[in-house]
């Protein structure tokens, strides 16, 4: 069990929080290695996550293709408008923004955008391309557009944003309709743009459904000439689909430059593989599952360093109505997502599949990374592992057993579990949990799919799929710039709400985390609603495991300015150097 941060009084927390931070606890000098010196130049080549590829390079993702690996690679190209560092604070050098300011009433913000960045064309950074950007997004919510902007229903996006303004070449104002918490406002609202440039982009200013088709046909066609104006460190130069992706330096880059001449991004078919190309060098950097951590030995040129991402990792039941046989009828009850919890064995996922590289996660945020956003109170988990009590609850609450089977209105507790391949973490925990479900008379059958296909099964799609499990070499959620609360997961109208999951009281939850407050208040409304979820089990909750973060021993940075935020690399601070 942690502590909650001590506060001296209400307004510290939230000024740490959205403070401008002058260095970012995962960017130290170069000297605090200890290594050699640096040398100018070299390849990093890094392991892409098992079976994923990048498959959406514009800096503003769909509902569908929202995945880390699809981050990491915009974020080569693409400065955020705002960016958090280590300890979770708004951290200003990695952002467009130098600086936001709020009206007293909260609900006008004013975006000062620091002039010193440009695109590679040598064109400022503008608050029109702010603008641009916001209009994509915008078209990209409404009902009947092409593809799904990935942020609906975060930040309060786009219901509650009124209008996004330039005033002048630097400065944007965002007004919105109503009073909000500035810390979630501005880390899940104003967090989600990723400016691109509107001179390469916006060919139809006055038609943004053509616009959003023209983006969704360049999507995933990176090498196409409007991805050569970038303001962020790099500029892709070659690829192969499912096999690499290079970047090289962008010389016009106007922040921290890079020491490397290269970075490649390598694919995966397994974790195995990537383990073997450590072993052998033919890649210098990656990550690997814990499951593969028993092995570390065999990595003589390597160093590894296990990170947790802010986040938590979960397991989602179809709760539409459209699910397969009726069970998502059946996920809407209670007892039954209760019984499905107390069949979960975090104990054993943790020490005998994770050895250990995990820890137990029973709400929308697990205990490590340590925030001040976690409720200490869910150091216990509600729901303990215990099937015998899970099959009494079921048999409580009016199921009883046919051929083997808890059944209750003809509906049986049967199912396809689908899991992501590519993961030995992820076969093992899918095999452990039919095991110990069977052991409560649900009856589950195994299926696994490339974690791309994975990630596209949803609302939209629900009558195809029953249970959905994340890729288990790299755990769930990851929040970004994110404050914690969970509208575009578990409001009844979030894009990231695969499961159909709906229930007022926990819309009202959501609603509460935006409210203005001091930070006694508004720590008190998100642990409320992180309290009602890990009791109501919007989803099922899952050990998070960490990232085990391997590279050369000549290759420095790696870890040192690992992003824990969003889980990404920042390889435009990596350097070798000739010796250890």
């Amino acid at each position: 069990m942690r502590k909650v941060l001590a506060l001296t009084s209400s307004s510290v927390l939230l000024g740490a929080l959205l403070a401008g931070c002058g260095t970012n606890a995962a960017q130290s000098s170069n000297s605090s290695t200890g290594a050699g010196h640096p040398i100018h130049g070299g390849t990093a080549v890094i392991a892409l996550t098992s079976q994923q590829s990048p498959n959406w390079f514009f800096p503003l993702r769909s509902a569908v293709t929202d995945t880390v690996t699809n981050e990491q690679v915009e974020l080569m190209m693409y400065k955020p408008l705002i960016a958090v560092n280590g300890h979770d604070q708004l951290d200003y050098q990695r952002s467009l923004a130098q600086s936001i300011t709020w009206n007293a009433a909260g609900d006008v913000y004013t975006i000062k955008l620091n002039p010193k960045w440009h695109w590679s064309n040598g064109t400022p950074v503008s608050a029109a391309d702010v603008v641009f950007s916001w209009n994509v997004m915008k078209a990209a919510s409404n009902a009947s557009a092409p593809w799904t902007f990935w942020g609906e229903g975060f930040g309060g996006f786009p219901s509650l944003w009124q209008s996004v303004t330039a005033k002048g070449p630097y400065t944007v104002v965002v007004k919105i309709a109503a009073p909000r918490n500035p810390a979630w406002f501005v880390r899940n609202g104003l967090g989600q743009i990723i400016p691109a440039p509107a001179s390469v982009w916006d060919k139809y200013p006055t038609n943004m459904t053509e616009e959003l088709h023209y983006i969704a046909s360049l999507a995933n066609s990176p090498l196409n000439s409007a991805y050569r104006v970038v303001d962020g460190p790099y500029k892709l130069s070659a690829m192969s689909p499912n096999n690499f992706w290079t970047f090289v330096p962008n010389k016009a880059y106007s922040g921290h430059k890079s020491w490397l001449s290269k970075v490649m991004y390598q694919y995966e078919s397994s974790p195995s593989s990537e383990f073997a190309a450590l072993k052998t060098g033919a890649i210098n950097a990656g990550s690997l599952p814990p499951s593969l951590m028993t092995s570390k030995a065999q990595l003589t040129s390597d160093t590894e360093v296990p990170e947790y991402a802010i986040g938590f990792n979960y397991i989602v039941p179809n709760q539409n109505t459209a699910a397969p046989n009726g069970i998502g009828k059946a996920f809407q009850q209670l007892p039954v997502r209760q019984a499905l919890q107390m069949g979960i064995d975090q104990k054993a996922i943790i020490q005998d599949f994770y050895h250990g590289y995990a820890v137990a996660d029973d709400t929308t945020l697990a205990p490590l990374p340590r925030t001040p956003f976690f409720n200490p109170a869910l150091a216990k988990s509600p729901y303990a592992f215990n099937p015998a009590a899970g099959k009494a609850l079921l048999e409580k609450n009016g199921w009883h057993e046919v051929g083997g089977i808890m059944t209750k209105h003809g509906i049986p507790l049967k199912f396809t579990l689908i899991y992501a391949s590519g993961s030995t973490a992820g076969t093992d925990l899918a095999e452990l949990l039919k095991s110990d479900w069977a052991q409560e008379g649900i009856s589950v059958s195994l299926y696994a799919e490339p974690f791309d296909e994975v990630v596209t099964h949803g609302a939209a799609n629900a009558s195809s799929w029953a249970m959905i499990d994340w890729d288990q070499s790299v755990g769930g959620w990851t929040y970004g710039t994110g404050y914690p609360s969970g509208g575009g997961l578990f409001a009844s109208t979030g894009s990231e709400n695969m499961g159909s999951y709906d229930n007022q009281h926990m819309n009202q939850l959501i609603q509460a985390t935006y409210a203005p407050g001091t930070t006694a208040q508004t720590l008190h409304n998100l642990y409320a609603y992180e309290s009602y979820a890990a009791r109501q089990l919007p989803v099922l909750f899952i050990p998070d495991p960490a990232e085990i973060l391997v590279h050369s021993k000549t290759l420095h940075g790696v870890s040192t300015y690992f992003d824990p935020a969003g889980a990404l690399f920042l390889p435009n601070h990596w350097w070798f150097s000739a010796t250890p």
